[in-house]
């Protein structure tokens, strides 16, 4: 799936047109998934986020949300300009397939961080027409205990960092499994999320 997502950037930003999925994809992928691509800019052991976009629910066949993520990540993610042939090599990508998230329920909303684990759970937080959606390897990455990453969800979501303490705020959970490049076009690994 890496590779799916590498060589659908690659064509899209050779061709400007988004490739067909492979005719030959594995049973497995052809299944309905959330997924998210994940490209980071590398230099040989630090990285930097360059783009990421996914489903966070299973809408499409894994293939197809797959192709249509690293391309969104590369070229239509807000948060930066879309990526040029130059890049490729000086990235790397990530896909991490999501469960179905789930509903977080509870009487007494101060009891959520003992409904979650950092280094297992992603987070969506949703109120209104507020949303915002973190991976599992984000709190890892920060350094952040479950009452930070509830925070830093709802701040993602535009509201403000106390917001998960309100009974009004529907708190998700999901678990994802993580493949990522080691380095640009190479080896690609599943991430454990204890030792990022």
């Amino acid at each position: 799936m890496v590779r799916l997502a590498r060589d659908a950037v690659i064509e899209y930003l050779r061709s400007g047109i988004e490739p067909t999925p492979p005719e030959e994809a594995p049973p497995a992928l052809r299944e309905k998934s959330g997924v998210f691509v994940t490209i980071e800019e590398y230099d040989g052991g630090r990285k930097c986020l360059r783009g990421c976009i996914g489903y966070p629910l299973p809408y499409s066949p894994l293939v197809e949300a797959t192709i249509d993520s690293a391309i969104s990540a590369a070229t239509r993610d807000p948060r930066f300009d879309p990526m040029v042939k130059a890049e490729l090599s000086r990235v790397v990508f990530e896909v991490s397939v999501l469960t179905p998230p789930l509903l977080l329920k509870s009487d007494r909303p101060c009891d959520y961080p003992k409904l979650i684990k950092v280094a297992r759970d992603g987070l969506v937080v949703e109120k209104g027409f507020h949303k915002g959606l973190l991976l599992p390897q984000v709190p890892v990455e920060w350094g952040w205990d479950e009452a930070t990453f509830l925070s830093e969800c709802c701040m993602k979501a535009g509201l403000p960092p106390d917001s998960w303490l309100s009974t009004d705020v529907k708190i998700y959970s999901f678990t994802a499994q993580v493949f990522s490049e080691v380095s640009p076009s190479g080896e690609i690994r599943q991430r454990n999320m204890d030792v990022l």
